[in-house]
């Protein structure tokens, strides 16, 4: 981003190892004007968090990426699935256990009764189908009153969105987050909300923790990075169990995800040479 003033960063932990493996490295805001992309060995997406402004802008800078000769890590077939959740549409239909989940092109007069219904829930989790860190997401309860609802109607009228029901163990078990670097796993982390809150962001107040990760978990984050192709250089398994003690799969990030580096001290190692690695073979294959 052009400011990172206010978000929680570690990404910068990744350029001594990267340094000591022989790369240079400059930071490049997204949308700075008249970049010579062709004068980089390689490109990692890492922090564009406002990319949701405007979408069409983020793509097209990735597409000159693309075609400079630069490696792009994660690849552009990637990032461009991934960008609309509707990824988690495709997933579902691979196999993966995902949070339940209604996918809507606009929000009209009415509708949101019907949502209840359909998800067998009194409250529920609205989202923009393209967003990060939660914007616009909101929290809605059953018995809501009108002024929430116009607020939603005024958000969605134009905009797609999915809905889900709030999953009640993401407030007291929290959220699973499993990161993996050229698909071995490295590290793990906790992320549950602050108090009278839903959000597991750190700008929002929630607490992360370190954790060692048990098989079930790294079971199923294993199971759904077997689903994507091609296998990325980096994603982030965003896990949550359901009522019936299911894990299930609220995100899996593959564009820019907090990778949480400083949670282990051989993180940012450890991403460092699974970049190195993948740039080193796709030179060998071009």
């Amino acid at each position: 981003m052009d400011s990172t003033e206010g978000w929680s960063i570690d990404a910068d932990l990744a350029i001594p190892p990267l340094q000591a493996l022989g790369w240079q490295i400059d930071t490049v805001p997204w949308r700075a004007p008249a970049i010579d992309w062709s004068a980089y060995s390689a490109v990692y997406v890492g922090t564009p968090w406002d990319y949701p402004e405007d979408v069409a802008l983020f793509i097209r800078v990735l597409e000159q990426i693309e075609r400079s000769g630069a490696t792009l890590v994660n690849g552009i077939e990637l990032i461009r699935w991934s960008i609309p959740k509707t990824y988690l549409r495709d997933l579902e239909a691979r196999g993966a256990d995902i949070v339940p989940s209604l996918w809507f092109a606009s929000l009209s007069p009415g509708h949101l009764p019907s949502f209840f219904e359909a998800l067998q829930s009194d409250r529920l989790v609205i989202k923009p189908v393209v967003s990060t860190n939660a914007k616009d997401t909101f929290l809605l309860d059953r018995d809501d009153g009108p002024d929430r609802t116009e607020l939603l109607l005024d958000t969605f009228r134009d905009r797609a969105f999915v809905v889900q029901p709030f999953i009640e163990s993401i407030r007291t078990e929290g959220e699973f987050s499993l990161f993996y670097f050229g698909g071995v796993l490295s590290h793990a982390i906790r992320k549950v909300p602050k108090a009278q809150d839903f959000r597991v962001q750190e700008e929002h107040g929630a607490s992360i923790e370190a954790i060692l990760p048990d098989l079930s978990l790294v079971a199923c984050a294993d199971g759904i990075l077997a689903l994507v192709a091609p296998a990325p250089v980096y994603a982030r398994c965003d896990l949550v169990r359901g009522p019936d003690g299911r894990l299930l799969l609220m995100e899996l990030e593959l564009i820019e995800p907090s990778m949480y580096l400083r949670m282990h001290p051989e993180a940012p190692q450890r991403f460092a040479r699974a970049f190195d690695r993948h740039v080193a073979g796709r030179r060998r294959v071009q």
